[in-house]
């Protein structure tokens, strides 16, 4: 289409000159008629909006505008059409105009109408501005804010830690354009980092890879120094040692930043790009921003972990917790009626019949202490706590231990300080200690170092700070870290290790209760315990126990029970268990106690009510569906005064789940029990009734 003639006064030569500048000019002009056709397009116009030369020319302006714009375009046109008017660059700064490929492009465009031979024109001017700097970095910034809402919608949706260490890293490098991005996590001990996700990872640098954790190793400097680092160029860096296949492959700058958790350090995430100084501010507020929302999820995965393993353990404490009760209520029957029986006159000459008693209650022994671990687990034990000083304990277990253990096994123990004490079971504390070691003896069984440490906890890990709560933050805790240089565990049996019955040794080696109840006991007594794991890397188990501070308190003197049951005694047995009611009472007859038996609290009062005369009520704890033998004691001590009361349990836990059970004045008798523990804490219950009636 040719150019319309320029007005009457213009001379080819001014012709010629309208004609070069305008395929001269700077911007893109076209020139377009009142239907919006376009005339003429110059060479940038064609250049920037992807047309071929000529190929402009018979359009309409339509095919420039973005489809989702066109009609509010259309009405522009028309309204511009009617009134004219000069519009320079700049006044509208957010125009975008359609390419011949489809891509749009951010303009601005001056209009300036124009009448030649009495017909209206108008003159735009166009330029494309996606190259101005404050441009290119507003869309930048867009850019990066896309990618952190992608990697935020993902992190809301996913439930998978291991998809997020995927995505990070390609995010990071497809926003940033670069060349590599790793991310590095801390391991528990804190002594090295493992690759946890990457791309363009280097070779040696796969994943699951470990470098150490020093200030010379470049995610080593991050955590040094607690903040982000940007490198300029590898080749003068001066900081930390470069490794060697970072030159080799070219890299030149780099960017990381640490991924906190609750205020700890926990990894690095870094980029890499083969040019020079191409990181600045914009990036740096990126990549922060993925650390992050990385850190957050990773915190989240890990709550909601622990949460669920924590779950797991007490339905698994209360199935135990029930089948120890069950178990014990067995136990008793059993082992009642052995020792009856070992002591009937028609058994007594016979040497087989005693033998086989005598494996017999063995065995039950062996299933009572195995009841023990159960109730251990499941936090159900009854714990006599005490001051220990437990550098004291520590050290004759070693000494125990270095006597007993492989010799091969060397033994290691460190104090910090001197008197530091514990508020715990002493016997319980050594057992758990004590397993602890039989389980480092077994990872090692060509010899290695078993190391036990002793010290005031300064500062706990997130997860130990978090479990405790308000104990860490205002209590004092003593920290024991019992350390091998063993085997090691993998994650899988690292998730099961304090999993009753879950073992890793041969078949009769174990039973699987011995971590168990250590976890258990530390539970129990208000503590926290931490594994720290790894293949090949050995194992350390650490125990967070309440600390005492100030002066021990001198030992409650032993109680006398050399008297033994005062013949006569009038015994009122309160037990709802047919077989066990049975046994109890054969124990009582052999004691020389006089006996009533009931098998409920209610006729138990009623038969009181009545004037029964009584001396003692032993009754169990649970008693089907009617009063519990804790409301059946407080009754009687508010009524009866002078009556003493024994307690007596399949696990003790029921006492302090009665109301007011942390001040219970009775004595509680573990079932199972044989005689003699009865005759004893008849003897202790019947003593501390007279010292509650002297002391009133």
């Amino acid at each position: 289409m040719k150019c319309p003639k320029p007005p009457p006064v213009a001379t080819p030569a001014a012709e010629s000159i309208y004609r070069s500048l305008f395929g001269a000019y700077p911007d893109g002009l076209l020139l377009v008629d009142h239907r919006g056709s376009i005339l003429m397009a110059n060479p940038e116009a064609e250049r920037l909006l992807g047309y071929d030369s000529g190929e402009l020319s018979g359009l309409t302006v339509d095919v420039l505008v973005p489809d989702a714009i066109r009609p509010r375009h259309a009405a522009y046109r028309e309204a511009y059409s009617h009134e004219p008017k000069a519009r320079p660059m700049g006044t509208q700064m957010e125009l975008v105009a359609k390419r011949r490929d489809g891509r749009e492009v951010m303009v601005e465009i001056a209009l300036s109408p124009l009448e030649i031979e009495g017909h209206p024109f108008v003159v735009a001017a166009i330029r494309g501005i996606e190259a101005y700097p404050r441009v290119k970095q507003a869309l930048q910034r867009a850019r990066y804010s896309e990618f952190v809402a992608q990697m935020g919608r993902l992190a809301v949706d996913t439930r998978d830690p291991q998809l997020l260490l995927q995505q990070v890293p390609a995010v990071a490098a497809d926003a940033l354009q670069v060349d590599a991005a790793v991310v590095f996590l801390l391991e528990t001990s804190r002594l090295e980092f493992h690759v946890a996700g990457g791309v363009g990872l280097l070779a040696g640098e796969g994943l699951g890879s470990r470098l150490p954790n020093r200030p010379d190793t470049p995610p080593g400097f991050i955590l040094a120094h607690g903040r982000p680092v940007t490198v300029a160029d590898y080749r003068t860096e001066r900081r930390f040692k470069v490794p060697p296949a970072y030159l080799l492959q070219g890299l030149v700058s780099a960017l990381a930043v640490p991924l906190v958790d609750r205020g700890q350090i926990i990894g690095v995430l870094s980029v890499r790009s083969r040019q020079p100084e191409r990181f600045g501010a914009d990036e740096l507020h990126f990549l922060e921003s993925l650390s992050n929302l990385l850190a957050a999820s990773l915190q989240r995965s890990q709550s909601e972990e622990a949460l669920n393993h924590a779950q797991r353990m007490e339905s698994v404490g209360q199935l135990t917790g029930g089948i120890a009760h069950d178990f014990n209520n067995l136990l008793t029957v059993i082992q009642g009626n052995l020792q009856v029986l070992e002591e009937h006159p028609a058994l007594e000459a016979d040497a087989g019949a005693q033998q086989m008693v005598a494996a017999a209650a063995r065995a039950s022994r062996r299933g009572a202490e195995l009841t023990g671990k159960l109730l251990a687990f499941s936090r159900r034990q009854q714990l006599s706590p005490t001051e220990v000083d437990v550098g004291e304990l520590i050290e004759s277990l070693a000494d125990m231990l270095r006597r007993t253990l492989d010799q091969r096994i060397r033994i290691d123990v460190t104090t910090d300080a001197r008197g530091l004490r514990c508020e715990v079971d002493a016997g319980q504390l050594e057992s758990a200690l004590l397993n602890i070691a039989i389980n480092s003896r077994d990872a090692m069984p060509e010899g290695g170092t078993l190391s036990f440490t002793c010290a005031p906890c300064v500062t706990f890990p997130p997860d130990v700070a978090a479990e405790l709560g308000e104990r860490a933050r205002h209590g004092a805790f003593v920290e024991i870290a019992i350390t091998d240089t063993g085997e090691g565990m993998t994650e899988s049996v690292r998730e099961r290790v304090f999993e009753p019955f879950f073992t890793t040794k041969e078949l009769g080696r174990g039973t699987g209760l011995g971590m168990s109840t250590v976890y258990g006991f530390v539970k129990q007594s208000r503590g926290s315990i931490r594994l720290n794991t790894a293949p090949g890397a050995g194992t350390e188990v650490t125990l967070y126990l309440p600390q005492v501070r100030g002066t021990a308190e001198p030992e409650d003197p032993t109680v006398d029970l050399a008297e033994g049951v005062p013949p006569g005694l009038q015994v009122m047995l309160v037990e709802d268990d047919a077989d066990v009611r049975c046994v109890v009472e054969q124990f009582l007859l052999s004691l020389g106690c006089r006996i009533s038996a009931f098998d409920r609290a209610e006729p138990a009062l009623a038969s009181l009510d009545a004037g029964e005369r009584c001396q003692l009520v032993l009754t169990d704890i649970a008693l089907g569906a009617g009063m519990r033998g804790t409301e059946l004691a407080r009754q009687i001590q508010s009524r009866w005064p002078a009556v003493a009361v024994l307690l007596m349990s399949g696990y003790s836990s029921e006492l302090l789940q009665a109301p007011g059970g942390d001040d219970a004045p009775w004595e509680l008798l573990r079932k199972p029990y044989e005689r003699s523990d009865l005759a004893r804490a008849i003897v202790q219950a019947l003593k501390s009734r007279r010292s509650a009636s002297a002391g009133s």
